[in-house]
């Protein structure tokens, strides 16, 4: 650095001139006579950014910040209107828990199911008594019914004399009457003999009752089917399939899987009895006029075997089977099933 010159009392300025070092801007050369005085330059002085003038121009990307903001609380709003559809439609959804007891049904809707099986086993109670165990009939019967029914008629009509045994049991129907009332039909084999008992059943709040007295009812009446008129049956075919049908039955009792393949048609998969009966012979064969592809009749008489060996009990079935002519000579095996028709013998 360099000092300046003396000031007029003959001591040095203690002020540093940076223009002379190359550290500062030159100094300006002093104006010549006659020549206009330029414009002042002060360093200090404030001179406006000429971008201003012009207005923003969005430098620096700035002009995406608000369609940015703007996307992202509209990503914000998705994700937590998904997430509390998500919470609601679960819970709404979700399957009931399984739990020991009985399922509840829907308010207004009578528990058909659970009426059902409670007078199913009420009927099983009720179509048994002797005069033996009379005291213990009447404690299971007081399960079912309300204690003021149980307490006037313990034995629900029943004299104490007599006897009365179940063979088989099952709901045959139920006739719903309201919310809170049925009556379930069963089907039961009593003493030997085919009839009907009708239970009335209260229900609320996922409790049952038989609430009042059963109803004995018969049987169902048994119909007579319209018979179809015998169709003609093709004798050729016929006499063919007589002579066929002896030997698949014979395997199809034995439930021999080499031996019946020779007698199914391609593709066809068949079990047979396992042994259970022994073919005797066929009773009647019926076998419709067609094509090379036939849905006949046909009569089986089984042995009904003991431990393998005839017991000399006898049985007449009847099948219907789906055969198809290969060749124009033999018969195969397509399908066996029950048949919806009897054919006597031929």
């Amino acid at each position: 650095m360099v000092r300046g010159p003396k000031s007029g009392n003959g001591t040095q300025s203690p002020v540093y001139y940076l223009g002379s070092t190359g550290l500062g801007p030159p100094r300006p050369r002093p104006p010549a006579l006659g020549e206009a005085d330029p414009p002042a330059s002060d360093p200090m002085a404030f001179e406006p950014d000429p971008r201003t003038d012009e207005g923003w121009g969005g430098a620096g990307g700035r002009w995406l910040l608000w369609p940015l903001r703007v996307l992202l609380w509209a990503a914000l709003l998705i994700i937590a209107f998904r997430g509390v559809t998500a919470i609601v439609f679960s819970h709404s959804s979700a399957s009931p828990a399984v739990g020991t007891g009985s399922a509840t049904p829907r308010s207004g809707q009578f528990p058909v199911a659970l009426a059902e099986a409670y007078a199913a086993e009420f009927g099983r109670v009720y179509l048994n008594f002797n005069p033996q165990d009379q005291g213990l009939r009447e404690q299971q019967l007081a399960e079912f019914v309300p204690a003021s029914i149980a307490a006037a008629q313990p034995d629900l009509g029943w004299n104490g004399a007599g006897q009365l045994s179940l063979q088989s049991e099952q709901v045959a129907g139920i006739a719903v009457q309201g919310p809170q009332h049925a009556v379930v039909t069963l089907l039961a084999l009593v003493n030997g003999q085919l009839m009907e008992l009708g239970v009335p059943v209260a229900a609320s709040g996922g409790a049952v009752v038989v609430d009042g007295d059963p109803a004995w009812l018969p049987a169902p009446a048994p119909i007579a089917p319209p018979s179809p008129a015998p169709g003609r049956s093709d004798l050729a075919a016929q006499s063919q399939l007589m002579n066929e049908l002896p030997a698949f039955f014979q395997a199809y009792a034995n439930g021999d899987s080499a031996a019946l393949n020779r007698f199914l048609a391609p593709g066809v998969r068949m079990t047979g009895l396992a042994g259970t009966v022994a073919f005797d012979s066929i009773a009647g064969l019926h076998v419709p006029p067609g094509g090379t592809t036939r849905q006949i009749t046909v009569s089986v008489i089984w042995q009904l075997l003991s431990q393998g060996v005839p017991s000399g009990a006898k049985l007449q079935v009847t099948y219907s089977m789906s055969v198809v002519q290969q060749s124009g000579v033999k018969w195969y095996v397509n399908e066996i099933s029950a048949s919806i028709e009897a054919v006597g013998a031929q």
